[in-house]
């Protein structure tokens, strides 16, 4: 029996001055067969921070739920929320505990918290690397490049917003395994927030995608 999987699959986050953008196209794919169009990989752990999966879906959603647990029962311990840094670290713990027989996933956590913005990349061992900017699954490469050559540090909020959709559209265009649309979430002080798809399609046009 073949366990579904989406490591056909384009994700990113990345840094800007007051906050974080990340995103995810829709498609999941089963070898060559468009298994699902409107597949989530981004999941909101709390107002402040999220995730984003690449890898085969059971265990995506299972270390999703997991982490908007371990955030929510930190939250209620302490009153205050889980740190970034301490989300990252916690993942990275959990995936490196079953390395022998991993979880098959690449995340992205990102967010905001009392020391600012941040991105970690998780790869399925437990390696936990922050960095302003990073790129998950199979059109990572699309986005790379288009992060190289256009990621500045210090970047506006609608800068970095169209900065990701651009990045994103990249890879959508050149891997056969993204498609199907795209979810972007912002995160800064002032909360979580999704971007409509009017708004990105709104941004396309403008940007001549």
């Amino acid at each position: 029996m073949e366990m579904e999987n989406k490591k056909g699959t384009t994700t990113l986050g990345l840094v800007f001055k007051d906050g974080v953008v990340a995103a995810a196209e829709h498609r999941a794919t089963m070898g060559t067969l468009i298994a699902h169009k409107t597949t989530q990989k981004v999941f909101k752990i709390d107002e402040h921070m999220l995730l984003t999966t690449a890898g085969l879906v059971g265990d995506a959603q299972l270390l999703a739920r997991l982490l908007r647990v371990e955030a929510e029962l930190y939250k209620l311990e302490r009153n205050e929320a889980m740190p970034v840094k301490g989300a990252a670290t916690l993942m990275a713990n959990i995936l490196n505990q079953r390395k022998f027989y991993p979880y098959y996933v690449q995340l992205i956590i990102a967010g905001v918290d009392a020391s600012g913005p941040h991105v970690f990349s998780l790869d399925a061992a437990g390696g936990s690397i922050e960095d302003v900017y990073t790129t998950t699954g199979s059109g990572s490469p699309y986005v790379f490049g288009v992060l190289e050559d256009h990621y500045k540090e210090g970047m506006s909020e609608d800068e970095a917003i169209d900065l990701t959709i651009r990045a994103l559209t990249a890879a959508i265009k050149r891997d056969s395994a993204s498609g199907n649309g795209m979810d972007v979430v912002v995160i800064t002080k002032k909360g979580y927030r999704e971007l409509s798809s009017d708004e990105i399609e709104e941004r396309k046009k403008k940007l001549g995608l």
